[in-house]
């Protein structure tokens, strides 16, 4: 049985069928910055959307940033140890 992360995703599969030949590094570097720009903006509008639906100011983003909401690390005691 496949595990899930050997799979590849519909949009990996349309790439590869896509690009199916050798392409300069050039353009496979453009390739690469459209498809980061392509969802850097599909982030950016789900953010706006967010801010806009919970009426999130400036403030509330200075706030976040000063917040220390991380689980405290505690380690383990091994067996055997005091």
């Amino acid at each position: 049985m496949k595990k899930k992360r050997d799979m590849l995703t519909n949009l990996q599969i349309e790439i590869l069928k896509t690009f199916s030949y050798p392409l300069p590094e050039s353009q496979v570097m453009e390739i690469r910055e459209l498809l980061s720009n392509y969802f850097l903006n599909k982030m950016d509008d789900e953010l706006d959307r967010l801010t806009k639906e919970n009426n999130w100011t400036e403030q509330t983003f200075i706030d976040w940033s000063k917040e220390h909401n991380r689980t405290p690390y505690i380690p383990k005691k091994h067996e055997g140890s005091n």
